[in-house]
């Protein structure tokens, strides 16, 4: 069974990117009109006031009620720095002040006559910007939640000596042996190694001569992508000398994990897979593309089947997607399991996708990019998100030896639950309607054989006890099931039903085999995981 990590919901709270702008954004601009009807002067009047209470006390402080940093006994540097905090102070509707004219930082003992002033000033200044639009204002959010995996590591700081926080190793000050004040201004040390690089990189050439380039260009035609290209005097000594020192630390790390047999040429570099609120381990290698074979991590939208290389992508990107289903006709429902008909030729990419997840989790599969032939059964699960992904199978639209299924998969995470039979159901279902007897192709995966073995079970015992005759034959079997003869033999060889005697072969009704097969159906009770005839809507196709 493979090991899958339920993810929350919930996303963390965004770093700085354009998601998170935009939903401050929102929030924002909600909080403005809610306080449109609110006149200018009372808003000025009601922050000098509390600027001047806060005055009166001592010295000037922000008001600290509006910044959102939780305080615990447990982190002092923490609340020193809320202490210190030097952001700009926030207006009365929660919003930081775009200009000077919003913050009134008087006195309280200021002329009334000044007030005034100021307030017909902003008057007019309004009436000469209200045709304008509102500036996008960015403002930096923080998940206070995530921390330093350092030990002892508070995450304030940062290496660059630019941000207040940090939550990675790679911009821990304490990691580097360095503290948070150290990293804002450079040491006497590092000023002179910048000092060292610069003039390393003066020498750096402006621009190839002739000579070079023709060198250049004719060992790029005679060597292609099979050689590195040449890297002299296209940089400086000091940065080649860097890169090819990283080259050689890789490679050297790479061969390393090739003796201890942790990865081979050719093997599945994707680990795992982000899906929707779940995180998958892969079981074999995928022909995704280098670029993002090569991360470890993919980062699939559960809905169009995209694949991204990080976190933030998947998020812009799932704020912009409005695929809730899978492209196609929803040829079947019933309650919130429903099945999509996908032509592999009219939503191409789609299907090409779909194969690429399927091959991550089945063994005997070549079938990535020649899709068009091919129609695609999906089923899915619907709730209030969406319709999420519980699998598909695979199907020639004009099959020589009469395969009802291609390829068929269930992911990971709707194993074990009876989605697979209802999957093989669909399919004999199909067949049924086509008036056709059907066979999944060979070679079938480990998984696959199981799942067909089992169903082929149920189907004839469930046959077996529902027959009330003296003669059975192996033809009318397949004729009502739509199972396949040779499938029909197979399996009652297994359950030791098929006999030889006296030349003939022989149907042995085992009652005990039927006994338990009806006991777990009672047991199993009235389950939706089975396939109901009449919610069927669907026309077989013509065929190309």
């Amino acid at each position: 069974m493979p090991r899958t990590r339920q993810r929350p919901l919930t996303g963390s709270v965004s770093d700085g990117t354009e998601d998170s702008d935009s939903s401050a954004e929102r929030e924002q601009t909600n909080s403005s009109e809610s306080d449109g009807n609110m006149p200018k002067r009372q808003r000025l009047t009601r922050a000098s006031t509390r600027l001047s209470q806060s005055s009166q006390g001592g010295p000037l402080k922000l008001m600290l009620d509006f910044v959102f940093v939780p305080l615990s006994s447990d982190t002092p540097d923490l609340k020193r720095a809320a202490d210190h905090d030097e952001s700009p102070p926030l207006t009365p509707t929660g919003n930081a002040p775009s200009s000077e004219s919003e913050l009134d930082i008087s006195s309280p003992n200021a002329s009334h006559d000044e007030s005034q002033s100021k307030d017909q000033a902003n008057r007019d200044s309004d009436k000469d910007l209200s045709h304008r639009p509102k500036r996008r204002r960015c403002h930096e959010t923080y998940n206070f939640n995530m921390k330093c995996p350092t030990p002892g590591c508070n995450s304030l700081g940062h290496l660059t000596g630019k941000h207040e926080r940090h939550f990675a190793i790679s911009g821990c000050p304490l990691y580097h042996n360095l503290s948070a004040d150290e990293c804002k201004t450079p040491t006497p040390k590092q000023s002179r190694y910048k000092e060292q690089v610069a003039e390393m990189r003066k020498g750096r050439n402006s621009g190839l001569p002739k000579e070079q380039k023709e060198k250049h260009m004719e060992h790029r035609q005679t060597y292609g992508n099979t050689r590195e290209p040449l890297l002299e005097n296209i940089t400086s000594d000091y940065d080649l000398e860097l890169f090819r020192k990283a080259q050689a630390r890789a490679s050297e790390d790479l061969e390393k994990l090739r003796i201890q047999g942790q990865i081979t040429e050719g093997s599945n570099m994707i680990k795992t897979i982000v899906f929707g609120r779940y995180e998958l381990d892969t079981w074999y290698h995928s022909p995704y593309p280098e670029e993002y074979a090569r991360l470890g991590r993919l980062y699939v939208c559960e809905f169009c089947l995209k694949y991204m290389k990080s976190q933030t992508i998947l998020r812009r990107h799932m704020a912009k997607c409005v695929w809730k289903h899978p492209p196609g006709d929803e040829v079947y429902r019933k309650g919130s399991i429903s099945v999509f008909e996908v032509d592999g030729k009219k939503n191409k990419i789609y299907c090409q996708n779909l194969c690429l997840l399927a091959k991550l989790f089945l063994d005997h599969k070549t079938l990535y990019y020649d899709v068009e032939p091919f129609l695609f059964y999906v089923m899915t699960e619907a709730d209030n998100t969406g319709c999420h992904l519980v699998g598909y199978f695979s199907k020639e639209k004009n099959s020589f030896l009469n395969y009802n299924v291609s390829c068929i998969l269930t992911m990971p995470q709707y194993m074990r639950q009876g989605f697979g039979k209802m999957l093989i159901d669909f399919s004999y279902l199909l067949s049924k309607v086509e008036e056709k007897v059907g066979s999944p192709e060979r070679p079938l995966s480990d998984l696959g054989l199981i799942s067909y073995r089992s169903y082929w079970k149920e189907v004839l015992l469930r046959y077996m006890h529902n027959f009330q005759g003296k003669e059975i034959s192996i033809k009318e079997i397949s004729q009502e099931t739509a199972v396949n003869p040779v499938d029909i033999v197979s399996t009652l060889q297994s359950l030791q039903m098929l006999k030889y005697w006296k030349g003939k072969h022989l149907v042995l009704k085992r009652q005990d085999l039927i006994d338990e097969w009806k006991a777990k159906e009672i047991k199993r009770g009235n389950s939706n995981k089975t396939i109901d005839p009449s919610s069927l809507k669907w026309t077989p196709p013509k065929g190309t």
